[in-house]
């Protein structure tokens, strides 16, 4: 059965009935999923006919394979997909790796230019090689979106990260190694399918939406003939530096703790010289391995050890100790350069994880540098209930090809370039 890309307003009505779907599939770092339980793969992954394993640059192919389990799913038998391992670059480093995601494209034969592109960044999944979805037969609860979006008519490109679903160290809240990966996550799709439009946006929430950010100021200098058209960043990761602050004051929250021992642990898993004891203190330091765990039985009591988590347990034990993790997080924060695509942000006032004048602040700077941007903010919302369907909307019209319109009255206040 042929499908065709609907025309924006149906696009928007649709994805306004997904939208309450976002910040579900974007989840926080107090959300993760666990992979015990499920079924072995009955049938062997097989190499997908056609994919094209010859390039060596970022986004070039290392394996492109079948998923048998996704496809014998209700929901994965009428897409074609495949876990592809591709390669990318290290955000702090510039250096070659070689990180996993999913590719999917709509069943049928492709419209006239291709399937567009949607680049998925997932939430916090965990830190460790088994939290990639492109593992999961279940794409650790992301399917709905995989799906809705293909029946959309659009291709699905949806990056692991780096050391997620393949070896490697990940650097958790790293946006901008995040977002390189995703841009090379369409390269790997564009590799693997035939029928691929070079169209593609980005849409991302919480730890993907800081990823989507980046990828749209990256896009400029690391794959200028492949520009997204827009980019939608839910609830993002754009500069959480403060968590160290409010760590030496005592005020995180409990969520905000559960990330920060997620940050810990990554960065002294890429720095050895960096001691987890200088953070880690009462039950976070009894419940370590539990707090870091996305897998296995540690999963089943997460929940409960984060709800017993203080602000305390976090506290650097020198200003020395503040310094170096603080310094760290600035390093990865954003905006890093002048976003290369519009972007629109949505956060809210409430958020459990991300201070709101910490998104406030990196949007002024994003404006500064002279990026498209709008946002909204909305004051009585956390970071896992934001009302999105406006900026659906909004990205559903920059995948249709058209303008930025100039914000004008109240909208103007939201708004810059």
């Amino acid at each position: 059965m042929r499908r065709y890309l609907l025309p924006a307003g149906i696009v928007l009505s649709v994805l306004i009935l997904i939208a309450a779907v976002v910040l579900v599939v974007s989840p926080s770092a107090r959300q993760t999923v666990g992979l015990s339980g499920e079924p072995p793969a009955a049938v062997s992954p097989q190499p997908i006919e056609g994919a094209d394993l010859s390039g060596s640059g970022p986004g070039s192919l290392v394996s492109a394979m079948t998923m048998p389990e996704f496809s014998r799913s209700p929901q994965g038998s009428g897409l074609n997909s495949a876990r592809v391992v591709y390669r990318s670059t290290n955000g702090d480093s510039g250096e070659p790796t070689v990180v996993s995601g999913a590719v999917f494209t709509p069943g049928g034969a492709a419209p006239a230019g291709g399937w567009p592109v949607v680049a998925f960044g997932h939430g916090t999944l965990g830190i460790d090689e088994p939290c990639g979805p492109s593992l999961s037969a279940t794409l650790l609860g992301l399917t709905d979106w995989v799906v809705k979006l293909t029946e959309l008519g659009f291709a699905v490109a949806m990056a692991d990260f780096q050391g997620l679903g393949s070896p490697g160290i990940h650097p958790y809240l790293d946006s901008k190694t995040a977002g390189l990966n995703m841009i090379d996550s369409v390269r790997a799709l564009r590799h693997t399918f035939p029928g691929i439009s070079d169209s593609w946006a980005a849409l991302g929430g919480s730890q993907g939406g800081g990823a989507v950010w980046a990828a749209g100021e990256q896009a400029g200098t690391y794959s200028p003939e492949l520009l997204p058209r827009g980019v939608l960043a839910l609830a993002p990761v754009a500069d959480v530096a403060g968590l160290v602050d409010k760590s030496v004051e005592g005020t995180l929250t409990k969520e905000q703790v559960a990330a920060l021992v997620l940050v810990v642990e990554s960065l002294a898993r890429l720095h050895p010289e960096i001691n987890r004891d200088d953070y880690r203190h009462g039950t976070a330091a009894e419940n370590w391995d539990v707090l870091i765990a996305c897998s296995g039985d540690a999963v089943h009591t997460r929940e409960g050890v984060i709800d017993r988590l203080v602000s305390g347990d976090l506290s650097p034990v020198t200003p020395e100790a503040a310094d170096r993790l603080r310094g760290y997080l600035s390093r990865w924060a954003l905006p890093q350069q002048r976003p290369a695509a519009p972007m629109s942000v949505v956060y809210g006032g409430e958020d459990e994880y991300i201070d709101p004048r910490w998104t406030t602040d990196a949007l002024a700077r994003a404006c500064a540098l002279g990026g498209t941007v709008v946002w909204d903010f909305q004051p009585d919302k956390g970071h896992g209930d934001l009302e999105v369907a406006n900026q659906l909307g909004w990205l559903a019209e920059r995948l249709q090809g058209l303008p930025v319109a100039p914000a004008t009255g109240d909208a103007a206040a939201n708004a810059c370039g």
